[in-house]
């Protein structure tokens, strides 16, 4: 009886140099998409209901903003103020030199009432706010529901500098899987 470990066939030794590689090789692409491209988030609360609910899963792209500006009505996912290590998600109503007013809770920009489809009447509040002077670079943000929501009329707004990333795909749960308007 001989002591020596049983050899791995040629053909087993390159079946796991090559799935070792490969495994390399997708992780280092995971790694490349999460540092660079998009970030998979968790929306904790319910301030972007009925859009986003608590625990659901969000991709964000983190190079739409290097390529094109910050849009009004976009979602986007930012650093809180108040707390770096927080990150929020709401929705951009006014943009840098604009000036910002609740006034019932309709949302007002520079003297428009601004229409929030995306808004049922059901989470407003009928609450005033402002006027406010959005700074440059800088973003009045809201949540959703208004009613619960802790955004710019409690913190004021966000810097250009917080932002990073634009939310684009709901991915969790999977009955709730589409794209973030």
């Amino acid at each position: 009886m001989s002591d020596t470990p049983p050899r791995l066939s040629e053909t087993t030794a390159r079946h796991l140099r090559e799935g070792l590689r490969d495994l390399l090789l997708a992780s280092t692409v995971v790694l490349f998409l999460i540092i660079f491209l998009v970030q998979p988030v968790r929306v904790e609360g319910t301030s972007m209901q009925p859009q986003l609910d608590d625990q659901e899963r969000v991709f964000v792209s983190k190079i739409t903003y290097s390529v094109f500006d910050i849009q009004r009505g976009d979602v986007v996912v930012f650093y809180f103020p108040g707390d770096p290590k927080k990150s929020f998600i709401k929705r951009v109503v006014a943009l840098p030199g604009e000036m910002v007013q609740i006034v019932d809770g309709r949302v007002m920009v520079n003297g428009r009432i601004l229409p929030e489809p995306y808004v049922p009447s059901t989470y407003c509040d009928n609450s005033s706010f402002g006027p406010l002077y959005v700074a440059p670079d800088s973003y009045f943000v809201l949540g959703d529901h208004r009613n619960v929501s802790n955004d710019s009329r409690h913190w004021g707004c966000v810097p250009r500098t917080s932002i990073f990333g634009k939310a684009i795909l709901k991915y969790w749960p999977p009955d709730d899987f589409g794209l973030i308007r």
